[in-house]
């Protein structure tokens, strides 16, 4: 492992103080790494960054201490299958070090220092000349339309309550329009659909439990009932951990697939664009220290 390493940071991250990123820095030298630290407080500018440092170094090692809005950002401007990336849990939610089992600061830098890494697979979204990754989760629909309705000053007051009064909304004004989804098994027709890297949603809800970061496939979810009712009678399997389970729901894995109709699409808690799109997984698209 080299002991360059570049650390990106975002200083609006959720949880990130300047006394939690000295003590990591401090680790990390005592440890024999070289940090270079690079801040970063928009999308496009962790995207710039990852991208130069792929170009500069062959096999970089680059640590993220944000959330995972940032961290998806770092990812989409990475060279496929040359960097190694760690993150560091300086967010609000912190789903993806959640799915990784990494629930402190800790814990992250113990694993920067132990050197174990994966082949990790992403998820890559096309909609006509536009390509965008993610690691965690896509959503058409009713997710969608929830993460396109929070505003950005909502969110910066009321971190995770903003998509609950979001959701309230999407309640009040409720729409049925339907979507295709189409793969090489089959063609769904449903209200909503969630194509699942990771098994769970929001950081602690099992939503997929045959999902894995570490395989190729990807889990598809077609909601088909798209009425309020239907989505109500989904969540006792979702309290009491058994994933999204009723009569209204159909589950299968597949590599690629499309998405016809015209909903928000929602990616690792983003809003990018509005369906239709086609997704695949990527294999081995970068390794990530665990």
């Amino acid at each position: 492992m080299p002991d360059a390493c570049t650390v990106i940071i975002n200083p609006l991250s959720g949880s990130f103080s300047p006394q939690r990123l000295s003590a990591a820095l401090d680790f990390l030298v005592t440890r024999g790494f070289t940090p270079h630290l690079q801040e970063v407080s928009t999308p496009e500018s962790a995207v710039e960054i990852a991208q130069t440092v792929c170009r500069s170094q062959q096999h970089p090692l680059i640590i993220v201490g944000a959330g995972d809005g940032t961290i998806n950002a770092v990812v989409n401007g990475l060279t496929p299958g040359i960097a190694t990336l760690a993150v560091i849990p300086f967010g609000t939610s912190n789903v993806l070090c959640r799915e990784l089992g990494i629930m402190s600061m800790e814990q992250a830098l113990e694993k920067i220092a132990g050197g174990v890494s994966r082949s990790f697979c992403i998820g890559q979204l096309e909609k006509g000349e536009t390509q965008r990754t993610f690691l965690l989760m896509a959503g058409v629909g009713f997710d969608g339309r929830i993460v396109k309705g929070v505003a950005p000053r909502e969110k910066r007051l009321l971190k995770k309550g903003a998509y609950l009064l979001s959701a309230l909304r999407v309640l009040c004004s409720w729409e049925t329009d339907r979507l295709q989804v189409v793969s090489d098994s089959r063609v769904v027709d449903c209200h909503s659909v969630i194509v699942c890297n990771g098994a769970k949603y929001g950081g602690n809800i099992l939503l997929a439990p045959g999902a894995s970061l570490f395989k190729q496939e990807l889990q598809v979810i077609c909601i088909l009932n798209g009425s309020r009712l239907g989505y109500l009678r989904t969540l006792p399997a979702l309290i009491a951990g058994r994933g999204l389970k009723s009569t209204g729901i159909v589950t299968f894995p597949a590599t690629e697939l499309e998405v016809r109709g015209t909903k928000p699409l929602q990616a690792d808690g983003d809003y990018y664009f509005d369906s239709p799109v086609r997704i695949r997984s990527i294999p081995d698209f970068l390794k990530i220290m665990v």
